[in-house]
């Protein structure tokens, strides 16, 4: 039941954009097909009044002085030299047996013989 309501839904929404479809390209095409209409005129541009201005906003004098290299807190250099990595002990390698060299292969079975359907040719033209 479930999947006949999915198909059904996906069918509906298949429609609706084929419908949508047609009836986009069809107000296009009588949009093309509507006699010259004539310009609108330009509008005049209007001018933008000048932007007041903001007494209260600091100048270049009045920031504060950035700080200098020389008073920024140096960082500790490491004196002891660092304690090295301990050993990993080794793991053994895996190895398989050698194969044996006298077990003889499975035979494969061939395929069967598939009957051809015979071909029906038109009848030779006079």
């Amino acid at each position: 039941m479930a999947p006949s309501s999915n198909c059904s839904i996906l069918f509906v929404i298949i429609a609706l954009f084929s419908l949508s479809s047609i009836t986009t390209s069809h107000a296009a095409r009588s949009l093309l097909q509507l006699p010259n209409v004539p310009t609108i005129p330009s509008l005049p541009q209007p001018t933008m009044p000048q932007l007041p201005t903001i007494p209260n906003l600091p100048t270049a004098t009045t920031l504060p002085p950035l700080p200098s290299i020389t008073s920024l807190p140096t960082l500790p250099t490491a004196t002891t030299p660092l304690p090295s990595l301990p050993t990993l002990p080794s793991v053994p390698k895996m190895t398989l047996p050698p194969m044996p060299a006298n077990i003889p292969l499975p035979n494969m079975p061939s395929l069967p013989n598939i009957p051809t359907i015979p071909t029906l040719s038109p009848p030779p033209a006079n």
